[in-house]
């Protein structure tokens, strides 16, 4: 082994993985047992993943872990990573975080976990390419700073996902994918993503209508021809209800999941700028959270005032890079989320969207905070606004560049110069 944060020639007693079930992490196991000789306890944190988590602890044990945690983590998922970033309109280059938020959390927990065991390191199986390397660490650096972490991927010999299959099939690991259908996914209650394979070529167009490619709904090919329409109640930025039945958060992303999956909503082919300098191209379904998206957007349109609202755009960028880049647990995002709950005392109301082959139409939208203005906006007569008042408005907003051609003039005349042409 070549050096990895000089761990990979120390012994270790105890080391608790962060452990998915997947391929890497699926290998890991007897790898570790291998290569460290230590006991191996396994964490998993469920944040929705649903039927990935079937059988994780039988296959756990069966590959070598003395025991796994099974973390129910979705009510704080929803309630402390989602909320606080849907509120804030966080995204990076139009991807709504899944993965990137989930880490965090996942990662904390994890570090609990390793604390109340008494482990003397944390390993992952993120790749040294990827971003979930960062995110995971950096929470670990938060809340176990001494904390020695292994990461496999940066030095270990089963450097492609085709020979970890071959380690898997060699130790007789059962896996659910083989060499054909070896996507890199990642899934939880708001999000699916898919990376590698024909994906890794901008030049191929993404099989949405593939059998069992899409997970989470349908191509917007094969959602239906009828539109569906949908209202979501917001209170303080915060949904609270859907088609006016009040739900829980985690129930709230659920039911949108199945509503925007089965119309073609959410799914997004992106090559993004990875955070160790890369571009990657993955494809995102986000049914449920793109629903959100869009309705908190509409309602903010209304109940935020124009210097609020921009200024807030801003920081939507700010925050969205933070989350994607592990920044989770900082000082600034923090900050930031303190400054987006206070826009968000008014953002309270419906919206009702209607869904349509994979489009998202607004159709309505009301507030008891709405600072729309039927009488300040109207074409008809009104009594409300005076036009007249514009012409004092606008000579004295234009009075920089009245000053700018007078002088202009002046120098013309005087000198035969001018001010460069603005044109």
């Amino acid at each position: 082994m070549s050096s990895n944060l000089n761990n990979e020639n120390k012994s270790y007693k105890k080391i608790v993985l962060a452990y998915s079930g997947g391929l890497d992490t699926s290998v890991l196991i007897p790898w570790l047992k291998e290569n460290y000789g230590a006991e191996i306890i396994a964490v998993s944190g469920n944040v929705g993943q649903a039927s990935e988590l079937e059988g994780l602890e039988e296959k756990a044990l069966a590959t070598g872990a003395s025991k796994l945690y099974i973390e129910d983590l979705t009510k704080e998922f929803v309630e402390d990573y989602i909320f606080p970033s849907l509120k804030a309109g966080a995204a990076y280059e139009d991807y709504l975080l899944g993965t990137s938020f989930a880490r965090p959390l996942i990662a904390k927990r994890i570090v609990e976990i390793a604390k109340a065991e008494g482990a003397d390191a944390i390993c992952h199986g993120c790749t040294g390419k990827g971003n979930d390397q960062v995110r995971f660490e950096l929470a670990i650096k938060a809340f176990a700073p001494d904390m020695d972490v292994i990461a496999p991927w940066r030095f270990w010999e089963l450097n492609s996902r085709e020979k970890e299959i071959a380690y898997a099939e060699a130790h007789n690991i059962p896996l659910k994918i083989n060499k054909e259908t070896n996507y890199s996914k990642d899934k939880n209650l708001w999000h699916l993503s898919h990376e590698g394979l024909d994906l890794e070529d901008p030049a191929n167009e993404a099989p949405l209508n593939k059998p069992g490619f899409l997970e989470l709904g349908v191509s917007p090919e094969q959602a239906p021809d009828t539109p569906e329409y949908v209202t979501i109640h917001f209170e303080k930025g915060v949904p609270t209800m859907v088609n006016d039945q009040q739900l829980e958060p985690v129930e709230i992303v659920a039911v949108l999941n199945e509503i925007g999956g089965k119309n073609g909503i959410g799914i997004l082919d992106i090559v993004e700028n990875r955070l160790v300098g890369m571009k990657s191209r993955g494809v995102y379904e986000t049914p449920g959270g793109t629903i959100l998206y869009a309705a908190h957007k509409k309602l903010e349109e209304i109940t935020l005032d124009k210097e609020t609202s921009h200024y807030k755009d801003q920081v939507a960028h700010k925050f969205g890079e933070l989350v994607y880049n592990g920044l989770w647990y900082t000082p600034l995002r923090k900050a930031l989320s303190a400054f987006v709950d206070s826009t968000q005392e008014t953002v309270t109301g419906d919206v009702t969207l209607k869904l349509y082959k994979g489009n998202i139409i607004p159709a309505s939208v009301t507030s008891p905070y709405s600072l729309y203005s039927n009488a300040m906006a109207t074409f008809d007569e009104d009594d409300a606004y005076d036009q007249a008042d514009s012409a004092g408005f606008i000579n004295l907003f234009g009075l920089p560049l009245k000053v700018r051609a007078l002088n202009n003039m002046a120098l013309e005349q005087n000198e035969g110069q001018s001010f460069p042409d603005v044109e």
